[in-house]
């Protein structure tokens, strides 16, 4: 049964004609009646009875009425679904954010979205950024937003370009006897305890790149914790005597409320020495081969503003 042979067959059970049938079609007579047969032959029942020049619809041919009736109003309704997904009307978008991205960067973008598209409904996922990477390569999330390096294993799959940038700053509390001096070389780091986040953070990653630039090696690092929530690495640092590399996204609140500090690292006590720094990109990754929709590419304009 094809939805061309149900069209004829609306027409021919609203005319009761087959002349008339193929003339409000456009098609040939011959044609209606090749439709009505198969369908006859093919279920073995009567849709109309002949009688003589005229016709007159069967039971069967009720029951199929109505039900063609309720498909046709099925397949309209989808074909407006479908237009207004193009239009941007309605839809679905999976998101997939690191842990600092998703709580701190993206909520503003999120929000200008559905203030455009308010139709389009938006689920985010928030996980380390290898989470993220993996989940966009096995097609769970249409774009993931990460800091840090993709695995080689991944690159051929995902395909990256960066959107923003953000800063991590390395930041102890008030009872660390840093917070009083604001500055320290890069010798100091070994003298201080650490808390870190865990393998597979964007924001860890980025801090160990640092170290091997800074010719320190992480594991001389006096790492006293390790932990897979930024805000719980906040909160020790806040209260305790370690210190951490944090994104400068998400202490923002506390460097101004002076409950953290943000210190400068520099090569050596030289009052010529620059700030070292640590520039993070957050990266938008999507996979290479899917469909990329009017949704996604409607969303991803709003990263770049």
């Amino acid at each position: 049964m094809t939805l061309e042979q149900l069209r004829i067959f609306l027409a021919v059970a609203e005319h009761l004609h087959f002349t008339r049938a193929a003339e409000a079609l456009y098609i040939t007579q011959p044609a209606v009646s090749a439709a009505i047969q198969c369908l006859e032959g093919e279920y073995r029942v009567k849709l109309f009875h002949r009688l003589g020049r005229r016709i007159e619809i069967t039971d069967a041919g009720r029951l199929l009425q109505s039900e063609a009736k309720n498909i046709f109003e099925q397949v309209r309704l989808l074909e407006r679904n479908l237009r207004e997904l193009n239009n941007l009307q309605r839809g679905e978008l999976y998101l997939g954010a690191s842990l600092t991205i998703g709580n701190y960067w993206l909520p503003d973008k999120i929000c200008l979205f559905n203030q455009r598209h308010p139709g389009i409904a938006v689920h985010c996922v928030l996980a380390n950024a290898e989470e993220i990477c993996e989940g966009t390569a096995a097609g769970r999330f249409d774009l993931g937003l990460v800091t840090g390096d993709l695995k080689p294993s991944l690159q051929e799959k995902l395909q990256q370009e960066t959107v923003g940038l953000d800063r991590m700053q390395i930041v102890v509390g008030q009872n660390h006897p840093w917070f009083m001096i604001g500055q320290v070389t890069v010798d100091d780091l070994l003298q201080t305890h650490w808390i870190m986040r865990e393998p597979g953070s964007g924001g860890q990653q980025l801090f160990e790149q640092a170290l091997v630039r800074w010719n320190i090696a992480i594991d001389r690092l006096n790492v006293a914790l390790v932990l897979n929530s930024s805000e719980m690495v906040k909160s020790v640092v806040e209260s305790g005597i370690l210190a951490s590399a944090m994104p400068e996204l998400m202490i923002r609140k506390e460097l101004k409320l002076g409950t953290l500090r943000a210190i400068k690292v520099v090569s050596d006590q030289s009052t010529l020495s620059q700030p070292l720094s640590i520039i993070q990109k957050i990266i938008k990754i999507k996979h290479r081969q899917r469909y990329q929709t009017k949704i996604l590419t409607a969303f991803e304009k709003i990263l770049i503003q």
